[in-house]
C-alpha cells in the first residue's frame, strides 16, 4: 500500500490531482486507513489508465463513467470497448493532423536552410515536388493535402 504522497512522487502528480480524482469516484475501492488514503495495486493500475484516458484528451465525466462501467463487472466490456475504441480513433485522428504539422515544419526548415545557401527563394519559387529530395517531397505532399 501506498501513501498519497508517494502515489503523488511516483506518477509526477500533485496531491490535490490525486485527492480530487478521489473525490469524483475514481477509486472507487480504496482502502482508508483512519481516513488516510491507502492505493493498492487496483488504484495504480486505475490511474495509469486515468493518465492515459486524459492525455487522449478525455474529459473527467467519460473517465468517470468508464470507472462506473468497471465496477458494474462483465456486462459492460461492450461499452469499455466502444469507449476505447473512440478513444483511439480520436489518438489516431490528432496523430494524424500532428504528422501534417510536422511535416509542414520538416519541409519550411529544408526549404530555408535550401534558401540560406542559395541566398535567396528565386530557385525554391520554381521548384516542383519532383525536383525535391524524396523525404522532403513526402513531407510536402502530406503537408499540402
Amino acid at each position: 500500500m501506498y501513501t498519497i504522497g508517494q502515489v503523488s512522487q511516483m506518477f509526477g502528480l500533485p496531491i490535490s490531482t490525486l485527492r480530487y480524482y478521489d473525490k469524483e469516484g475514481l477509486f472507487p475501492d480504496m482502502h482508508r486507513d483512519s481516513g488516510i488514503r491507502k492505493f493498492g495495486e487496483k488504484e495504480l493500475e486505475a490511474l495509469r489508465v486515468i493518465e492515459c484516458l486524459k492525455k487522449s484528451g478525455m474529459e473527467i465525466k467519460d473517465i468517470k463513467q468508464f470507472m462506473l462501467w468497471c465496477t458494474q463487472g462483465s456486462q459492460t466490456y461492450p461499452q469499455r470497448q466502444q469507449l476505447f475504441l473512440r478513444q483511439k480513433e480520436a489518438v489516431e485522428a490528432e496523430i494524424a493532423r500532428m504528422n501534417q504539422v510536422l511535416d509542414m515544419l520538416t519541409f519550411k526548415c529544408w526549404y530555408y536552410g535550401q534558401a540560406i545557401k542559395d541566398g535567396n527563394e528565386h530557385r525554391l519559387s520554381h521548384m516542383q515536388p519532383a525536383d525535391m529530395p524524396d523525404d522532403i517531397r513526402r513531407a510536402y505532399q502530406n503537408a499540402h493535402r
